[in-house]
């Protein structure tokens, strides 16, 4: 039977998967929405010039016919940059996932990073999905958009229960950093606490038994003469001697018995 960290690092990277998959066709799925509108726009703008009752009815439309172009000014700019950016998305989130390149991720984008968790992911996702189901789209847009809107819910949710320890949990590299470890969990960390405690303990020894041990007794004076020593400064004595109103010393004589 498996323990239970395997059966939580199974499940994050099946959910890691499924997103990747979500991604693909969300890109997959915007590259030929973007291709059916300019095809509609053309057959927009060919039926404009014609002076028939089809071509006045297309532009009373609030949207180009057979597209999720809007019938107003500058439309297909504003439409035609929507599919782009969101393929530009959809691309930062796949490498996201995939954890390449993971130190761009930690130093400019750190919400997507190793060091936070999957809820801001789950929150791109689900916004990214709602912009693609606001519009009229065909069944595989349709599809792709609702799928990735269900897995950025489902990374939302696990955001929220493991935290910032989601993708740790679900890291390979970690796995088999834990997985080199012989002993259980309480006898390692037993282990590490006395394998820690006993070098604490040799370099204390180590640090009394140095060359300033035998200057111990002298005091913080004699340590800062001899850092003083090393810097380059030279600390001098000041000579012995008595003060002037001191008497001086007499000669001492015979007494007699």
């Amino acid at each position: 039977m498996l323990p239970p960290r395997a059966y939580v690092f199974i499940g994050l990277n099946l959910v890691r998967i499924l997103s990747i998959i979500a991604c693909l066709l969300v890109f997959a799925s915007s590259i030929v929405i973007m291709v059916h509108d300019v095809e509609a726009v053309n057959n927009f703008l060919a039926a404009e010039k014609s002076n028939s009752t089809i071509a006045a009815s297309m532009l009373d439309c609030d949207y180009i016919l057979g597209s999720t172009v809007p019938n107003e000014p500058a439309g297909v700019f504003w439409a035609v940059l929507n599919r782009l950016l969101i393929i530009s998305q959809i691309i930062v989130l796949f490498l996201s996932e995939i954890g390449w390149p993971l130190a761009f991720f930690n130093r400019y984008f750190p919400v997507l990073g190793s060091e936070f968790g999957l809820g801001a992911l789950g929150v791109m996702q689900g916004l990214i999905g709602a912009a693609i189901l606001s519009h009229h789209v065909d069944d595989f847009a349709l599809v792709s958009g609702f799928f990735l809107f269900s897995i950025g819910c489902l990374n939302v949710m696990l955001g929220l229960i493991f935290r910032e320890h989601a993708k740790v949990k679900r890291n390979v590299t970690s796995w088999r950093e834990h997985g080199k470890s012989v002993l259980p969990p309480s006898v390692h960390r037993a282990a590490s606490s006395a394998s820690t405690l006993y070098g604490l303990a040799t370099s204390e020894k180590s640090r009394s038994n140095g060359p300033g041990d035998r200057f111990a007794g002298y005091g913080f004076g004699r340590q800062g003469e001899k850092k003083a020593a090393m810097k380059g400064f030279l600390v001098s004595k000041p000579l012995e001697s008595l003060p002037r109103y001191s008497p001086r010393n007499r000669a001492s004589s015979p007494v007699g018995v």
